[in-house]
């Protein structure tokens, strides 16, 4: 009996080897990238919240002075930021609150700078949205009017399409367009259902334009 049992583990164990022998190499290749992968991916994990931390740090210096309004500093901190931290939420952050922060000083063109660099590299879309937002007023204030529509022409978001649209319309009625801005401002109305307030600002709007957006969209149905 245990003869027969030492020949079934004998087999077994040739059957063993032989497996092994095919497909030995391949199986620890195969675990080789698996562990390597895992030991990469937990590298950028730490690393990910190591640029947080520091980033989240940096951007505590941002904000103190931006309320201290001291601009020039703010620009050093604010540049450090991108350089240093560009994938961060906090660099997105630190753009759109140093424009503000440089508009309301006279600095208009790091403004722009700020939020162009935000619209085109800001890690979260809701930022890249707002910024571009930001970036058209800015431009409609220094009658840049063109460039602030070519800013606007990309989608946005459902929670950006609202607002884009009413700046487009505010464009158009400056470029002297007031059919164009009637739809734009109408695509506003419509986009701004969960927004009262605004909606109604929206629709005073188009009331001066001879338009009562209730009538007109139950027109269109």
């Amino acid at each position: 009996m245990a003869s027969h049992l030492d020949l079934e583990e004998q087999e077994q164990l040739d059957e063993l080897k032989h497996f092994w022998k095919q497909y030995g190499n391949a199986i620890t290749w195969f675990l080789i990238v698996v562990m390597g992968a895992y030991a990469g991916w937990n590298a950028f994990q730490y690393w990910e919240r190591q640029q947080s931390t520091k980033a989240s740090a940096l951007f505590d210096e941002v904000e103190r002075q931006a309320v201290a309004g001291d601009a020039a500093k703010l620009e050093r901190s604010w540049n450090d930021m991108k350089e240093r931290f560009p994938r961060t939420t906090f660099a997105a952050q630190s753009a759109l609150l140093a424009a503000k922060v440089f508009q309301q000083t006279g600095k208009n063109e790091a403004a722009q700078s700020a939020l162009s660099w935000a619209s085109d590299n800001a890690s979260d879309e809701a930022s890249a949205q707002l910024a571009r937002i930001r970036l058209a007023n800015l431009m409609v204030q220094q009658k840049s009017y063109d460039d602030a529509l070519k800013t606007l022409s990309k989608p946005f978001q459902p929670a950006f399409a609202g607002l884009a649209a009413d700046v487009q319309g505010d464009i158009l009625i400056l470029q002297n367009k007031p059919a164009e801005a009637v739809k734009a401002y109408s695509s506003a109305w419509t986009q701004l259902a969960d927004n009262a307030e605004y909606r109604r600002l929206v629709a005073a709007k188009l009331n001066a334009l001879g338009v009562d957006p209730v009538q007109a969209k139950g027109a269109s149905k």
